[in-house]
């Protein structure tokens, strides 16, 4: 009898965590980023705010989510779009640093009207997570981050996993 036809896993973990921050200004509705955070990421370990001070006296928020589990890395890479994980594979080599960190900006306004976009100015949202790499070399982790963003798009969504 013949095997049934191999169905690529993606790999068990590709993070040990992803950070995802942004700013809040005095003249932004923090509630509204706030749901853009939600909308963005789903479920997450922990939000959290912290108040602080600009350089020129004005205050801000610093709104933080963290994510620790697989199906909320999928969550957020989903949610991103293929055009935006596309350009994350085209960029993968500057996207992940020598200590396994991958970095990427989302433009924040445009987020806020519901369209993903990479950035390259200040207004940003923030993703910052430490890509599991055995060993912890830099090509390990680009090779595990790359599987892990074309498995999804070619594999629907499993959420029993973590």
């Amino acid at each position: 009898m013949p095997y049934p036809p191999r169905v690529r896993q993606m790999p068990n973990a590709v993070f040990h965590w992803i950070r995802v921050q942004t700013f809040c200004y005095a003249t932004e509705r923090k509630e509204l980023l706030e749901e853009v955070m939600e909308d963005l990421l789903g479920e997450a370990d922990e939000y959290s705010e912290d108040e602080s001070v600009g350089e020129h006296g004005n205050t801000m928020t610093i709104l933080e989510a963290r994510l620790t589990h697989q199906r909320q890395y999928r969550t957020l890479f989903e949610n991103l779009g293929p055009s935006v994980r596309g350009w994350i594979l085209e960029d993968i080599e500057d996207r992940v640093d020598d200590d396994c960190v991958f970095y990427m900006r989302l433009d924040k306004q445009k987020a806020v009207q519901g369209v993903y976009e990479p950035a390259h100015h200040g207004d940003v949202i923030a993703i910052t997570g430490k890509v599991q790499s055995h060993p912890a070399r830099k090509e390990v982790a680009v090779r595990n981050l790359k599987e892990f963003l074309t498995g999804l798009t070619q594999a629907p969504s499993d959420s029993s996993e973590d």
